[in-house]
């Protein structure tokens, strides 16, 4: 018998908070500060599994991991402020990280700074389907890892889980595996878009059906020279490629 669609959410939320709890049970000799949003930001990230993630989306699109100003902030993959509020229809209560650095306080959806790679794919989404719900019709969205990762040092620069010892980063990446396959498997897509190389590569080392698509594209961050140009229309063209957008 196929699951109906709320099986599947109740099947989601399951196997999500496990993945929440899997994560927490690790230890990192990592000295930085680690944020867990999938902890202190749960109710805004079940709210966006409830009211987003479909059973049977064509394209599931995966990004690497929180950012600082973006899923940190809000529990939402790539989530910039205005997008969550605005497109996304998402204002809940955000609570705090055991540990915070001080030039990176968790302030939710009271926060004023706007996250670059967010506000970029957000964007465009919503200029293509200004109805958000036409989007997840199609698409579903998710992060490979779920922690945060920040320098102690004044600038508390982003460190990414791939830069972790080879043990820990080892563990790390087995329940991240593991919540992705299962993932994959719930929902079934015709195809698994990276958003950036590494992404990619993920989806790659779990996709167990060769007739899937597996690709990528340009991750939109402000850092990536490649994204400074265009992005919208690189973007569109490379699905556009693969067949996945008219």
């Amino acid at each position: 018998m196929i699951p109906n669609e709320s099986d599947f959410t109740e099947s989601l939320i399951r196997r999500t908070k496990k993945l929440r709890d899997d994560v927490e049970s690790l230890s990192f000799s990592y000295d930085g500060f680690i944020y867990d949003p999938l902890t202190y930001a749960w109710d805004m990230h079940e709210a966006f599994l409830r009211r987003y993630i479909r059973q049977d989306s064509e394209i599931l699109m995966l990004g690497m991991n929180p950012g600082p100003f973006g899923m940190m902030q809000t529990g939402v993959p790539f989530g910039e402020i205005n997008a969550v509020k605005g497109y996304l229809g998402l204002n809940l209560p955000v609570g705090k990280p055991e540990r915070e650095h001080p030039s990176r306080p968790v302030l939710g959806m009271e926060i004023k700074r706007s996250e670059g790679s967010g506000k970029r794919l957000w964007g465009l989404m919503q200029l293509r389907w200004p109805d958000p719900d036409d989007f997840f019709d199609i698409h579903s969205m998710f992060n490979y890892c779920p922690l945060g990762f920040l320098d102690k040092g004044s600038t508390a620069k982003n460190f990414t889980p791939d830069h972790l010892p080879k043990e820990e980063r080892k563990a790390l990446e087995d329940v991240c595996d593991s919540y992705l396959r299962d993932v994959i498997a719930m929902i079934n897509p015709r195809a698994l878009i990276g958003i950036g190389k590494y992404a990619e590569q993920k989806l790659q080392s779990v996709n167990e059906d060769s007739s899937r698509i597996v690709a990528s594209i340009i991750h939109p961050s402000p850092g990536n020279p490649q994204a400074n140009v265009d992005w919208n229309g690189k973007t569109t063209e490379r699905m556009k490629e693969l067949g996945l957008w008219s």
